[in-house]
Parts: structure tokens; sequence; C-alpha cells
């Protein structure tokens, strides 16, 4: 498994960047450094200015590789929901039980990201925390509709497809298996925000994760 791990290319859909940031010293920074930028400042805050001067090079030299910083965000995601797709496909391909299957998955859907070992100029914590705050800026947009068309959401929509393929293994006759597949993915995001800002409003408490209740939510609806 760490040989596997270690040769391991999270793909991106093409068409978000100019040039592939995995494929130079200067876009690997790029990427590392917007992401510790965006956890520091937000989103609205960040400019590729900002970025130029953290990493010491010209504004223009990020644009080599990125047209906008909504295409940065558009690739922050991607990489995100790539990355959680491999971590499904590694951590439910060798459980046959179907009912522990789709529960393996809820799991890895909602649990807090924790750093390894791997794409070590990634800190997957912090752009766990971006896609929780940040990457519905990416899609709640007039344009999202032609982004969309143009294939940038196409990772994102396949995590969710697994995740309902699953459901349908444990009750093929349930009518709603995306519904609740999305539910799963975007309800995690938004508990993970509520524990975070507004805790009043949740029952996940700030160590805990929304893991319990979406088991429970699953199993109740789809019993």
């Amino acid at each position: 498994m760490k040989n596997l791990l270690s040769v391991l290319k999270i793909s991106v859909p093409d068409k978000i960047f100019i040039k592939d940031p995995e494929t130079s010293v200067l876009g690997k920074k790029i990427i590392e450094h917007s992401i510790l930028l965006i956890n520091e400042i937000g989103f609205e805050a960040f400019t590729f200015k900002k970025l130029g001067t953290k990493i010491g090079s010209n504004e223009s030299s990020i644009y080599r590789y990125f047209e906008s910083k909504h295409k940065l965000l558009l690739y922050l995601s991607s990489w995100y929901w790539a990355w959680l797709e491999y971590q499904l496909v590694i951590e439910t391909f060798s459980i046959s039980e179907d009912n522990e299957k789709l529960e393996k998955a809820i799991q890895v859907v909602t649990r807090t990201v924790k750093e390894e070992a791997n794409f070590l100029h990634i800190n997957k914590p912090f752009l766990h925390k971006i896609i929780i705050n940040e990457s519905s800026k990416s899609f709640l947009r007039k344009e999202v509709d032609a982004d969309n068309k143009e294939g940038y959401f196409e990772v994102y929509k396949r995590v969710i497809t697994r995740i309902s393929t699953m459901i349908l293994a444990v009750n093929k006759n349930y009518p709603y298996a995306l519904s609740l597949a999305s539910t799963i993915v975007e309800g995690s995001l938004h508990q993970h925000y509520l524990k975070d800002h507004f805790p009043l409003i949740t029952d996940s408490k700030p160590k805990e994760t929304p893991t319990n209740f979406f088991i429970h939510l699953v199993k109740s609806t789809i019993k």
C-alpha cells in the first residue's frame, strides 16, 4: 500500500489550468502557498499579487499557470475531490459486505482530514478547511452551467456517484440514491462549518466529526 501511495498522481481536469502546476517547482510552490494563504486570509482577500509576494515571484508568473483565482480555487477543489475519491477506493475495495462498505465510505467522506506523508507541498488539513469554508464559491455563481459543461466538476460528481452506487448495493429499490449521496457529501461540509462557527445549531462537538450522524441518517433512511 505504501508503494502504491508513493506513485499516486492526482488528476485534475486539464482545462482548469494553463500549465500543470505539478510539473514544476514553481507550480508546486504556487499550490503550496495558495493553500496556506487562502486558509490564513480567506478567498475573498486572496489575490495573485499577495501570493506572488509570499513566494517571491512576479504576479505574472502565476498567470502562466492559472488565468484567474477562480480557476485556482477550482483546481484546489478538484484536487481535493480526486484525493478523496482515491481514499474511498483504497479503503473500501477489500470490503465485500455492502452495509460495511457504505459505512466505511461515509466515514471517509465525513471525517476530519489529517496530514500524511504524500504530496508534502499540499497541506491536507488546511485544504480540507478551504473546502469546508470556500469550495461552494467555485460553483455558486452565474457561470456554473458553462463551467460544468467544461468538465470542471467531474471529479466531485464522481465521488457522489460512487457513494450512490454503494447505497443502491444496500437497497436497490431506494429511489433517491443520488440525492442522499450528495446530502452526505455536502451535508458533511456544512456540519463541519457549523461545528467551527455556529456550534449552538449542531450536535457535532468541537473534537468530533459528523460521521455518526450521517451513518445513522443513512441507515434509518434506506433500511
